[in-house]
């Protein structure tokens, strides 16, 4: 096999594994999955960006940041806003 085609075939984990990122994908991977579902329960729910920011007492411009996963989104925050929309967020060690 090239250099170019190494990884042909290969599971996803095996790459990341290999390169070293793992954890760093699935953190982020984990991380876009709960910010998607805060914004469909705020869809659900009819709250708006301005609304979630006033709950949250922070900016617009925050909560955008915060939905779209951008930069560094705390356990924190995540507990937050899930609270905001009546969710619980729940991490565990397996």
């Amino acid at each position: 096999m090239s250099e170019k085609d190494q990884h042909w075939g290969s599971k996803l984990d095996d790459f990341l594994h290999e390169e070293g990122i793992y954890e760093v994908a699935k953190a982020e991977a984990l991380t876009r999955v709960i910010t998607w579902q805060i914004a469909e329960e705020m869809r659900k729910q009819g709250i708006t960006k301005t609304q979630m920011a006033e709950r949250m007492k922070t900016s617009r411009a925050q909560v955008d940041r915060i939905l779209k996963a951008k930069g560094n989104v705390t356990i924190e925050t995540l507990q937050r806003a899930a609270a905001l929309v009546g969710r619980e967020l729940r991490l565990e060690l397996v």
